[in-house]
């Protein structure tokens, strides 16, 4: 077994790199890609329109594991890239999101005897998560670097994110009447229009439906764009939702209930539906979750927790190859990632990188 310096000190140099810029990421993928190699890893860095991701594998078997990190971040203030550890905090931007996912990756990979691996393992690291993972964590499946199972290291608070939502995106124009705006019933109002379709969404079937890990639908009134001058009836009201529907809802069938409304209001609506990415759909009883929560369970001492993650990671790339299952989300603990108090638990970095081994130490499927 190998061994390395301090997991935390190497989160800590991430933290150091400013990598919320595109050239800033592909910085930090290099450092990773040094850092490997210099524990005796064979790593390959791939380009993507200058898009700079890295692949390691070790360990035989019928069987892979993916792990999946990232190491851009969202913007943050200057003094976000100089960690500061209190306590059991550690501060900084991306620490929680996701470099201590992706240092305890790291220390896991160095760590593993690919002798006594009854799988392949994969190490992922990628650069463009944070805006949409299209260039490297697509484009590496699109290359055929997928497996049976894919942990992405998100924040989770070592809580097993097993589904996700799917998401819709509903670009909508709502058309009415101009008039003189001090003869407004001369007119058709389409920001009135709108605003009546909007109160009626509540009601409509897709919203009433709950499933064991979701209460609801999500639904983001997202943009609204109407009118131009105090004294004219808006003839037009664009409005775009973002809706995030449960595993088990049907897009189209929330689209088709949309229209309905639309008729049954009697509004005049076009609509053009895109951005769809389907629900991950992973169930308790998968063999790789049930092998997680045994390692979980025995590293922590306590029962595991299966979740339903509202919003969207790199896990769909993977998950469109593999049926929609068997891509989930797992990671450390912390707080206010995206915000200006973003930090991890230390403590859970490290029960994170013992979860994963234990894991993917586990017997290989009969």
């Amino acid at each position: 077994m190998k061994t390395a310096g301090s997991m935390i000190d190497l989160l800590k140099d991430l933290i150091k790199i400013e990598s919320d810029t595109k050239e800033g990421a592909n910085e930090a993928l290099l450092f990773c890609s040094e850092w490997l190699k210099a524990h005796g890893e064979d790593v390959e860095v791939h380009d993507n329109d200058g898009y700079l991701m890295l692949t390691a594998a070790k360990g035989r078997g019928d069987d892979k594991i993916i792990w999946n990190g990232h190491v851009d971040v969202v913007p943050g203030r200057k003094e976000q890239f100089s960690p500061i550890e209190d306590g059991d905090k550690l501060y900084g931007r991306g620490s929680a999101d996701m470099k201590a996912g992706v240092a305890g990756m790291m220390q896991a990979f160095i760590e593993l005897d690919a002798a006594a691996l009854p799988r392949e393992v994969h190490l992922h690291i990628v650069t463009d998560e944070e805006t949409g993972g299209h260039y490297t964590s697509e484009w590496l499946v699109d290359q055929g670097h997928y497996g049976d199972f894919v942990i992405c290291g998100e924040p989770t608070h070592l809580k097993i994110g097993l589904q996700s939502k799917g998401i819709l995106r509903m670009d909508m124009t709502f058309k009415g009447k101009p008039a003189h705006g001090s003869r407004p019933w001369e007119g058709i109002n389409a920001i009135e229009s709108a605003m009546k379709f909007h109160a009626g969404m509540k009601d409509l079937p897709f919203r009433k439906e709950s499933t064991e890990y979701y209460e609801q639908a999500s639904v983001n009134l997202a943009i609204i764009d109407a009118g131009d001058r105090y004294n004219v009836v808006p003839d037009t009201c664009k409005m775009a939702y973002d809706i995030r529907f449960m595993p088990g809802q049907d897009k189209d069938e929330i689209v088709r209930q949309m229209e309905q409304l639309a008729e049954t209001l009697a509004v005049e609506m076009d609509f053009q539906a895109g951005g769809s990415t389907p629900a991950l759909t992973t169930k308790g009883d998968h063999p790789y979750i049930q092998t997680l929560k045994k390692a979980v369970e025995t590293k922590l001492s306590e029962q595991p927790v299966l979740f339903g993650q509202h919003g969207a990671a790199d896990t769909r790339h993977y998950a469109k190859k593999i049926g929609g299952q068997g891509a989930i989300e797992f990671g450390p603990s912390g707080d206010d990632w995206h915000g200006n108090a973003e930090y991890v638990s230390i403590s859970s970095v490290h029960s994170f990188k013992d979860i994963l081994m234990a894991h993917a130490l586990a017997p290989a499927k009969v």
